[in-house]
């Protein structure tokens, strides 16, 4: 039951972090470079929001009992 948390834990938290990447890629077409772009995500914390959620499902699928 805790592995099974701990997946939608982090798939929430990347889905979160995906959604606001993708909002925040509105600021494209406004004129801001790629790179500002990058730097820009970098200063947000809810953008980590991504990896931190990978990870915590990766663990949760990787540590999930195989009871076979």
């Amino acid at each position: 039951m805790f592995y099974l948390f701990l997946f939608l834990l982090g798939f929430g938290l990347a889905v979160s972090g995906g959604v606001t990447i993708v909002a925040y890629s509105n600021f494209l077409p406004a004129g801001l470079g790629w790179i500002d772009y990058f730097i820009f995500l970098k200063g947000r914390p809810e953008c980590y929001f991504l990896p931190i959620g990978f990870i915590l499902m990766a663990i949760a699928i990787y540590r999930y009992p195989n009871t076979h």
